[in-house]
């Protein structure tokens, strides 16, 4: 599998805490909240790149978003 790209995002604390409590809800780290969402987003526009490498993803070449039921439910 190739490793992942990694950058530094800056984001306001207000912000950070909203996605900390939403990914614990979910039981995600934060960045795996934030990969989730952009996931989702790309493939929602449209955006999807190109065909999966190693049979992982679907024919956007995005990685599938494990789809975790909230707590509680």
């Amino acid at each position: 599998m190739a490793e992942k790209k990694k950058f530094l995002l800056r984001l306001d604390p207000v912000l950070h805490d909203a996605l900390e409590r939403w990914a614990s809800d979910e039981l995600r780290s934060v960045n795996g909240q934030i990969e989730f969402l952009l996931v989702e987003a790309v493939k929602k526009a449209g955006r999807g790149g190109h065909p999966p490498r190693s049979g992982l993803g679907d024919a956007s070449g995005l990685p599938q978003a494990s789809a975790t039921p909230p707590a509680g439910t």
